[in-house]
């Protein structure tokens, strides 16, 4: 195995360019492990922790353009405000030595459905920004998974960023695992009110062979707000509209029985995830924040 170690983004896109099979490494966290357990035996490894702007971060007046390599502690101290659901989901993941190290560029690089950051960057409505030596491009996040542990990435590219919308409203993420640390989700849901537009997005996680969104249960949900005017008058959602709401959501999954949970099991947790993070979101919407938000008084 051969280790590439390029000083600039620039030498980074050579050398994969030059070595299209060469597996990139930030963190490790993903990599390292596939590795040691002898999983995968690349021919080159490109290490890209010398590459400095993979770890820098700009906030805009709309998004955040999210280097591939910020650490995930980053995001939770830095980014809440901006970022609440991918704030949330950074506090889930493993251990603070790997919260410390890990980033979103491996999580998208190697799309697993377990991948912790995948629901939040989903109901964000995300673009993932991939590069190569023939030029830059931006995947919107519903088009980037493309089968178990596969991307849209072309063999040449380089996940340079990740262009995220800052919350327009309450954003949550919930997370089922065996133990409270150091866990593989069983299954997770992310859900974001984006009340500008006035629609609700969704993310699941671990309960399907890629990241998927919940588009029936989110087309029901909008069509529902909008007929009932809640997004006027605040009211509380009923409980007939969300458990519809969750039911949908729990239908959207395709699980299968492992080690962590059975494919049943998943589906009902999906949706008491669903309903529950509903709950929580439009109840924040409906206090001061929420509304505050919806009215821009609060950036």
């Amino acid at each position: 195995m051969d280790f590439l170690r390029p000083a600039s983004w620039e030498e980074a896109l050579a050398a994969k360019a030059e070595h299209p099979t060469a597996v990139p490494i930030a963190g490790g966290t993903d990599v390292m492990v596939e590795i040691n357990f002898d999983h995968r035996r690349p021919e080159y490894l490109l290490d890209l922790n010398r590459v400095g702007d993979l770890y820098e971060w700009e906030v805009g007046a709309d998004s955040v353009r999210l280097g591939a390599s910020v650490p995930y502690t980053r995001i939770m101290e830095n980014l809440r405000g901006e970022l609440p659901g991918l704030s949330l989901a950074s506090h889930t993941v493993a251990s603070p030595q790997i919260r410390n190290r890990g980033g979103v560029g491996g999580n998208l690089g190697t799309a697993s459905p377990a991948g912790d950051a995948h629901p939040a960057l989903l109901a964000a409505g995300a673009e993932v920004e991939a590069e190569s030596v023939r030029g830059s491009r931006r995947i919107p996040i519903d088009e980037f998974y493309t089968g178990v542990k596969r991307n849209a990435l072309a063999p040449d590219e380089l996940i340079r960023a990740v262009h995220i919308k800052k919350a327009d409203g309450p954003q949550q993420y919930s997370k089922v695992g065996t133990r409270n640390a150091m866990v593989i989700a069983v299954c997770a849901f992310g859900l974001a009110l984006h009340p500008a537009t006035r629609t609700v997005r969704t993310g699941i996680g671990s309960a399907a062979p890629t990241p998927v969104r919940a588009k029936a249960a989110e087309e029901f949900l909008n069509a529902a707000l909008d007929e009932g005017g809640f997004w006027d008058n605040g009211k509380i959602i009923t409980p007939s509209v969300a458990k519809q709401f969750a039911d949908l959501c729990s239908a959207a999954c395709n699980p299968i029985d492992d080690v962590r949970g059975t494919a049943s099991y998943r589906r009902h947790a999906v949706g008491i995830m669903a309903r529950r993070t509903l709950t929580w979101t439009w109840e924040s919407y409906r206090g001061t924040d929420g509304r505050s938000i919806e009215k821009g008084s609060v950036a």
